[in-house]
């Protein structure tokens, strides 16, 4: 909602402004279909050029997102936690082999199904799994496994962040092509220098059109949309650090309890249940 409220004011100030000093508003919007095939044309065919097509695909969808609410609210990091909380709680009263089976199918868990936010993310289901089960197996030491989440959470950053370096690079690019479709303009323009003045000031007017659009287009929609799909990014990543967190500190021997405690205090602060909070939840879901 916000992002659309965004565009509306930009759009209003900068052609609202235009307007109402005198401009012409037909002059932009005879050019503007022409200027924007051109400047959308060159740009997506550089974009195609310039990424591979996993990261086509992942910046679609990426802009997609932009336009939804963030997934990641207190109420879904009360769910993380609290099912972090059951499989630590049953396994240091029963043994870490007591979880063997919902580790192995996560869909058949009674734990898991008491969550169905998570469980119904397998990227989480399966950072979760995997790791309790190298638990479970007893063959790696704390800092082996702090070591390989430590990877595996920056790969995946770095895969999240392929789509933000392509839509930086594309918001960077679309200066440059508005200028060629400017450029076209002003070749067009000098081939009819004997039309009358009033027609080459037309055509010139329509040729700068480009370099405006380009310039817009970048800074008012491009740059702004790879901000915010840079915060999203970085908000996934802090789901990991909490799994991560939870399961280390029940590693080195914490209680799940204060394991999950250590595991509230990685996330941000405007998703953050209170320890009462979290606490009630976790009392709830007993």
């Amino acid at each position: 909602m916000f992002v659309v409220i965004g565009f509306v004011i930009s759009m209003v100030c900068i052609f609202g402004v235009f307007i109402m000093h005198g401009g012409n508003i037909g002059v932009v919007l005879t050019a503007l279909p022409f200027e924007m095939i051109t400047i959308f044309g060159a740009a997506f065919g550089s974009f195609l050029i310039n990424n591979q097509m996993k990261v086509v695909k992942a910046t679609m969808k990426g802009f997609g997102q932009c336009f939804k609410g963030s997934r990641f609210t207190k109420a879904r990091y009360m769910e993380l936690l609290a099912l972090q909380f059951d499989i630590l709680q049953k396994a240091r009263k029963e043994g870490l082999m007591a979880i063997e089976q919902d580790v192995e199918s996560p869909e058949q868990s009674p734990l898991f199904k008491k969550y169905p936010v998570i469980s119904s993310d397998h990227h989480v289901v399966e950072f979760i799994t995997d790791y309790l089960r190298m638990m479970v197996s007893g063959n790696l030491n704390a800092h082996e496994i702090e070591s390989l989440m430590d990877a595996e959470i920056e790969t995946h950053h770095q895969e999240a962040h392929a789509p933000v370096a392509a839509i930086a690079r594309l918001a960077g690019a679309l200066p440059a092509f508005g200028i060629v479709a400017a450029v076209l303009g002003v070749v067009n323009t000098m081939g009819s220098v004997g039309q009358p003045p009033a027609v080459l000031g037309g055509m010139i007017g329509s040729a700068l059109v480009g370099t405006f659009l380009g310039i817009l287009l970048a800074y008012g929609v491009f740059e702004p949309l790879g901000g915010l799909l840079e915060q999203k990014t970085e908000e996934a990543s802090k789901e990991f650090a909490c799994i991560k967190t939870t399961l280390l500190a029940s590693m080195q021997g914490y209680a799940p309890s204060t394991a999950i405690e250590f595991g509230r205090k990685v996330l941000f602060s405007d998703v953050r249940p209170s320890f009462s909070e979290l606490e009630g939840h976790v009392k709830g879901k007993k």
